[in-house]
C-alpha cells in the first residue's frame, strides 16, 4: 500500500532540526483547562487532509457528516497521500492554504514538532480523561518529549498473507518459507512462492533485526542514541543476505513493487506475501475463503520483530480554529466512530473498545505482540531513502555489506546536516 512505502519526502524534513526556530511562536501549552471549544468562535467549516485511500475516504465522509449534523460545522475533506503531507504543510500552511487537521504515522511526530507544523494540544479535563480510552502505547507514540501532539486512529503492523489454494498451512519458519519458494516459484509462468516489497525498509526491518541489527541504539530509559546506528552491523548484514539470495536466485523479481505484488496475489499466482491489515478487505474480496493470515515466520526459533506504526490526527499550528479541530479529532476517533472506521477500513484500531471479531485480525494481533514502534524522532526520516536505495543496489547484485555501509554513511551525513554541522 502506498502509505506504507515509506520512501519519505525529505527535502524539507532534512532541514527540520535547523529550521525549527522558524516555526510560529508558541505559548507554553497547558495540559488541561476547564473550557475549550466553548470559548472558541464556532467556524463555518474545518478542513482535513485524509489519506488518499478509498476506504478511509468513505469512512470519514460518513463520520464527518455526523459531526456536521451535531455541530453545524461543514467538514471539507481533501484526499492527500499521507507521506506527502509534511512537505506540503511546510509550504501551504504558512500561506493559509493548509488544513485544520492532518494525518500522519508516528515516526514523523518529531519532525512536525520541530518544524512548527503541529500544535501542542491543549486539552480540556474531559479530553484528557478521554485519552485513557485509547491504547496507552498508541497515545505515547504520538507524544514528543512529553507533549501530546496527536490523537491515535490506528495501531498496526504487518504479517504473512497466504493462499490456501496453493499452500494448506502458512510457513512457520524461514526454512519452511524457502521450501514454499522452491516449490511454487516458476518465473516463466509468473507464479511465486513468496513476494514482498523487498526494497522497502519498513518491511525489511524484521530480517535485519533478527540477529541483532537495529536503527538507533536505545538506553534503558528508551532514549535513542542517533550516533549509534546498527543497520550495517553483523546481524543486519546477515538479514540483508537473505534478501540478496532471494533476488539472486530469482525468487523475487528485481523490479518488485507493491502494485505488482498485490496484483499477482489477487490473481492467485503467489502463495504468500508480507503486507498489512490495510489490504485485508481487498485480498478477502479476491481470494475469499482461500485467504489466510499468520504471524511472520521465525528465524532460528525466534519470532520476527516487525515495525508497528501508529497513525493519527494532528492539529495544524496554523489552524485558526485549533480548539474545534481538537474536538473534531476526538470525535473522529471516539468509540462509535472508531468502530465504524474499523468496519469500513479493517485497520487495526488504537482503542480497546473496538469490536475486532475477525480471525485474520487476530493473526495481526499475534504478530503485534512481537512488534516494535518505529522511532518517532526526526532523525528517523533520514533512514528510509538511503535504506531503500541500499536494497535497490542489493537487488542489482551489490554485496549486502557494501550497500549497507554506504546507506549508513549517507544517514550519518544527513543527520549531521540536520544538526547544522
Amino acid at each position: 500500500m502506498k502509505k506504507h512505502t515509506f520512501l519519505l519526502c525529505t527535502s524539507v524534513a532534512a532541514l527540520s532540526l535547523v529550521l525549527s526556530a522558524c516555526g510560529p511562536d508558541r505559548d507554553e501549552a497547558t495540559t488541561s483547562k476547564e473550557t475549550n471549544k466553548g470559548d472558541a468562535t464556532k467556524p463555518d467549516s474545518l478542513t482535513i487532509w485524509v489519506d488518499d485511500e478509498e476506504s478511509q475516504l468513505k469512512a470519514y465522509k460518513e463520520i464527518t457528516e455526523r459531526f456536521t449534523d451535531e455541530t453545524g460545522i461543514d467538514i471539507k475533506i481533501t484526499p492527500f497521500e499521507m507521506l506527502e503531507q509534511v512537505d506540503a504543510l511546510s509550504l501551504d500552511a504558512p500561506a493559509g492554504n493548509g488544513p485544520d487537521l492532518f494525518f500522519l504515522p508516528n515516526d514523523r511526530t518529531g519532525d512536525v514538532s520541530l518544524q512548527g507544523l503541529a500544535k501542542e494540544l491543549t486539552l480540556t479535563d474531559e479530553q484528557q480523561k478521554a485519552l485513557e480510552d485509547y491504547h496507552e502505547g498508541a497515545v505515547t507514540a504520538l507524544n514528543y518529549e512529553g507533549t501530546q501532539l496527536g490523537i491515535p486512529v490506528a495501531s498496526e503492523t504487518y504479517a504473512l498473507y497466504y493462499n490456501k489454494a496453493m499452500i494448506a498451512d502458512a510457513p512457520k519458519t524461514l526454512e519452511d518459507l524457502n521450501t514454499v519458494i522452491e516449490k511454487h516459484t516458476n518465473t516463466a509462468a509468473d507464479t511465486y512462492g513468496f513476494l514482498m516489497e523487498a526494497t522497502n525498509f519498513y518491511y525489511l526491518y524484521p530480517l535485519l533485526a533478527a540477529d541483532g541489527g537495529y536503527v538507533f541504539n536505545q538506553d534503558d530509559t528508551g532514549l535513542y542514541d542517533t550516533d549509534d546506528i546498527g543497520l550495517n552491523n553483523e546481524g543486519a548484514v546477515k538479514g540483508a543476505t537473505i534478501v540478496y539470495d532471494w533476488f539472486n536466485d530469482g525468487a523475487i523479481p528485481r523490479s518488485i513493487n507493491e502494485d505488482v505484488m498485490k496484483g499477482l496475489f489477487n490473481d492467485g499466482k503467489v502463495a504468500s506475501i508480507i503486507s498489512g491489515p490495510w489490504n485485508l478487505g481487498e485480498f478477502s474480496d479476491a481470494l475469499g475463503d482461500d485467504l489466510g493470515v499468520a504471524p511472520l515466520p521465525t528465524i532460528d526459533g525466534n519470532p520476527l520483530s516487525s515495525f508497528s506504526s501508529v497513525k493519527g490526527w494532528f492539529v495544524s499550528e496554523y489552524s485558526e480554529h485549533a480548539d474545534w479541530a481538537t474536538e473534531l479529532a476526538f470525535f473522529l476517533t471516539n468509540e462509535e466512530n472508531a468502530n465504524h472506521f474499523f468496519d469500513v477500513t479493517k485497520q487495526s484500531p488504537a482503542r480497546p473498545d473496538v469490536d475486532v471479531n475477525d480471525a485474520h485480525q487476530a493473526s495481526f494481533a499475534e504478530q503485534a505482540a512481537h512488534a516494535v514502534p518505529m522511532p518517532n524522532i526526526p532523525e528517523m526520516s533520514r533512514v528510509w531513502e538511503p535504506m531503500e536505495n541500499a536494497f535497490k543496489f542489493i537487488a542489482e547484485g551489490t554485496e549486502p555489506k557494501e550497500a549497507l555501509d554506504d546507506a549508513v554513511g549517507q544517514i550519518e551525513k544527513e543527520i549531521e546536516l540536520s544538526r547544522g554541522q
